[in-house]
């Protein structure tokens, strides 16, 4: 089923001026139904709060479900851009819908704000100005990961993705900071759900650590399948194979587990504070990390909408760039090729009543951005 949400079109007067800026019409691609639809539905919710929240009149939202397939997808985005005329594409989860749609729209004049993924080719030298990704570069949370393994005290990691560009870059990001050896290096089937033949290798592998980039249903599986194995090798995960969706369906298998995040609920600051406790009155649930970037990814484009007319490229472009929002995360800023500049922490899960959820322990990497910023070029 196709879901439609349009909020009516005004005008704004902005910051005390007369001048009446235009509307501005949004295309939001997601996953919304099979596998992986938690995560597209928390990054439709986490946007259209803060849309709601604004108070605004002037933006409309078309939103779509990809079913997770890169054929829908351009399809979605053609009809957006061709028929719809819409100003500003989002909501993409999936890296390999992103390579696919991504080029395409901001080469026909359309901004893309991404609120997940971060391909490396779309950081370095295939980055576009009006390209900007509110979540992060792809391998930022594996880097982190690697860090946090040296600290410890990892030496002899097996490591595992599916075989997409986002677990790709999952995996070099990793290594990228980890200092050990690998024990062993494994690239899965994207959607895979049995990993049976995996936690074989790993059982005989002789690694003290594993470390695996599976996100949604091919987390839960995995996590699930390796607490029945009796494999005691503990494992190490970025925040999306423990996000808040996941938790609750892996349940005890999960509880102390360590993971990388850039958010958490329990960051102390106002936006954040205000972001958990609005979403959960709207939705009866904890918001997940797709949620918080749905949010932020609203928040940013109203910040723009604020100041500058998106007719304007340039203009609204440069309001972009200076992201004048008060993100979930706190500091938040644009590094040279658009993907953020932010702080990523150590999280480890727990058990709050009966509900699991995250804590964080310590920050990983700080201020820090992508290795790719250097090659793109505008």
């Amino acid at each position: 089923m196709t879901l439609k949400t349009i909020v009516t079109a005004g005008v704004l007067t902005a910051l005390g001026a007369t001048t009446a800026l235009a509307d501005v019409k949004v295309g939001m691609i997601t996953t919304l139904s099979g596998g992986g639809a938690g995560l597209g539905i928390d990054v439709r919710d986490g946007f259209m709060l803060a849309v709601e929240q604004s108070g605004r009149d002037d933006i409309e939202v078309v939103i779509e479900d990809d079913q997770r397939r890169p054929d829908v997808a351009v399809q979605l985005a053609d009809r957006m851009i061709q028929s719809d005329d819409v100003d500003v594409l989002t909501g993409i989860v999936w890296s390999n819908l992103a390579m696919a749609v991504v080029p395409s729209a901001v080469a026909q004049g359309k901004f893309y704000l991404s609120p997940n993924a971060g391909p490396s080719a779309l950081a370095g030298r295939g980055c576009d100005q009006n390209y900007f990704n509110v979540a992060w570069q792809n391998d930022n949370l594996h880097e982190a990961a690697g860090a946090y393994a040296n600290d410890a005290g990892y030496t002899n990691s097996f490591i595992l993705a599916p075989n997409y560009p986002a677990g790709q870059d999952a995996l070099t990001g990793y290594k990228r900071l980890y200092e050990g050896d690998l024990s062993g290096e494994v690239f899965t089937q994207l959607g895979q759900t049995d990993y049976a033949a995996e936690i074989a290798q790993i059982r005989a592998s002789g690694a003290d650590s594993v470390y695996f980039f599976l996100p949604g249903g091919m987390g839960i599986s995995f996590l699930k399948q390796y607490a029945d194995s009796g494999v005691d090798i503990p494992v190490v995960g970025p925040a999306f194979s423990f996000d808040q969706g996941v938790l609750q369906a892996v349940g005890e298998a999960a509880l102390g587990v360590r993971n990388t995040s850039q958010w958490s609920k329990d960051l102390d600051n106002a936006a954040n504070v205000a972001f958990v406790e609005s979403f959960q009155a709207e939705f009866g649930r904890l918001p997940s990390l797709y949620a918080s970037q749905g949010f932020d990814t609203a928040n940013l484009l109203i910040s723009a909408m604020d100041v500058a007319d998106v007719d304007d490229q340039d203009a609204f472009r440069t309001a972009l760039e200076a992201a004048d929002f008060d993100s979930t995360r706190g500091d938040f800023a644009f590094a040279s090729n658009h993907h953020p500049i932010q702080d990523i922490y150590v999280r480890e899960v727990i058990l709050e009543g009966d509900v699991y959820t995250n804590a964080i322990i310590a920050t990983a990497l700080t201020d820090h951005s992508d290795v790719y910023a250097a090659e793109c070029q505008f």
